[in-house]
């Protein structure tokens, strides 16, 4: 059984949700940056007020500050981890495998959801936070496309990568990853 695995994807694609019931159901770390991002602008540290003020612009945090709260995290025992969120462009990815070579946990399986923006949209207003309105959601999507999409052929050509269809329900696209899983 693979046990380190990530998740790439657009905002909105069921990142957060697919990793949250695939690392409750093997008790895996569910390292999501954006909740990890969120804890530190709910406890309202100097870190937190400095990601808040990102965050509203609909920019990304540095990739800097997100290493190190992921390093943080990778660094517990644990039985497995799931990333969802990051790494999110070539940078972050080199930075990424030096950590996980370091801690002797190399990535097994980076699974794509793959989603139309028009569903995604969708999608995104009616989860209605606070910083989902057109206009950052359209920001955040085009970002997306200039930076995290060239990690799909990245983890393709090192055969990590596994396509999962996310214009679906949850049940089908859970069975769909589970599935990927067995069968490497």
């Amino acid at each position: 059984m693979k046990k380190h695995l990530l998740f790439l994807g657009p905002p909105g694609a069921g990142k957060g949700t697919q990793a949250a019931l695939l690392s409750e159901a093997n008790s895996y770390l569910h390292l999501s940056t954006g909740e990890l991002l969120r804890t530190e602008i709910d406890l309202d540290t100097d870190l937190g007020k400095e990601v808040k003020d990102i965050m509203n612009k609909g920019e990304l945090v540095s990739d800097q500050l997100v290493l190190e709260i992921v390093k943080k995290n990778l660094d517990k025992e644990n039985k497995g981890w799931i990333l969802d969120g990051y790494p999110r462009n070539l940078s972050q990815v080199n930075s990424l495998n030096d950590v996980l070579m370091n801690l002797n946990q190399p990535l097994e399986i980076v699974f794509y959801l793959d989603i139309p923006d028009e569903v995604l949209i969708k999608r995104l207003i009616m989860r209605g936070r606070k910083d989902d309105n057109e206009e950052t959601i359209k920001t955040r999507l085009k970002i997306y496309k200039e930076t995290t999409e060239p990690l799909i052929d990245y983890y393709k050509n090192l055969s990590l990568l596994e396509y999962i269809n996310a214009n679906g329900d949850l049940k089908t696209i859970s069975a769909d990853i589970k599935q990927k899983m067995a069968s490497r």
